[in-house]
């Protein structure tokens, strides 16, 4: 056997999300289907992250095993003759050792949230971008993000359905910019609790239409209540940027 990372970019608006679900067809799904016709065998593809129905991802990480040892360009173009029919491609693929996880050895994940404020709907990117057609105020933003970075826990960020042992996360950044009827979040963690990031962007939109006072994430935050928090943000918005891993001997 011969393990490879995959490195994945989906738009994820036609998927249940990342992992295999029995309520509809998942990324994970097609990326097992298209090594399995290329290799022969049956395999299991495991992801860095489970992003959620309608998420997308521009650098999705995965291993998988294959009884088989190609060159990585021959692994990638034949994987990716095989996802022709969906929006998931290949990015890269590298050898690694059979002891490389995807998910347990990653060490940050990086997101990307998008709004876009314009006055009419959105066509073209209307699956891409959160819709959100109000006078946003980036500094009042950019204050109160500042509250979250760091080590906290964040159960008042928390889906209800989330898994994780512990709600206690450490997030290292939040950068929020603004290129015309664009805004853009981006944050970055070692890992993210199911929901977070959206969790974040929909508090910080209600600071930014005026309807908290800039402090107020910090109250948020120690409430440790998800109903003292703003809405989940649309899953159309996130993207999964990259995930990173720290080179071995």
């Amino acid at each position: 056997m011969t393990r490879y990372k995959l490195t994945i970019e989906y738009e994820g608006s036609g998927f249940v999300g990342w992992q295999r679900q029995k309520n509809g067809l998942a990324v994970q799904e097609v990326v097992e289907k298209a090594v399995e016709i290329y290799s022969q065998h049956s395999v299991s593809v495991q992801g860095a992250g489970r992003t959620d129905a309608g998420v997308h991802a521009i650098g999705q990480v995965a291993h998988v095993d294959i009884p088989r040892n190609d060159d990585e360009h021959v692994v990638r173009n034949a994987i990716n003759a095989y996802l022709k029919d969906y929006s998931v491609v290949i990015l890269d693929v590298e050898k690694v050792s059979s002891t490389f996880h995807a998910r347990f050895d990653a060490y940050e994940r990086a997101y990307k949230y998008l709004v876009n404020t314009r006055d009419v709907p959105l066509t073209i990117d209307r699956k891409r971008y959160w819709w959100l057609p109000r006078n946003i105020n980036i500094e009042d933003m950019r204050h109160a993000s500042q509250f979250l970075i760091g080590k906290h826990d964040f159960t008042s960020f928390r889906s209800s359905s989330c898994q994780s042992n512990s709600p206690v996360k450490t997030l290292n950044e939040i950068r929020i910019l603004k290129t015309y009827n664009a805004i853009e979040f981006n944050l970055i963690a070692p890992s993210f609790l199911h929901n977070q990031v959206r969790n974040i962007v929909g508090s910080l939109i209600m600071i930014g239409i005026g309807k908290w006072k800039k402090n107020y994430i910090k109250e948020v935050l120690e409430a440790r209540n998800r109903a003292k928090a703003g809405i989940t943000a649309p899953a159309c918005g996130l993207y999964l940027m990259c995930v990173k891993y720290k080179k071995k001997s």
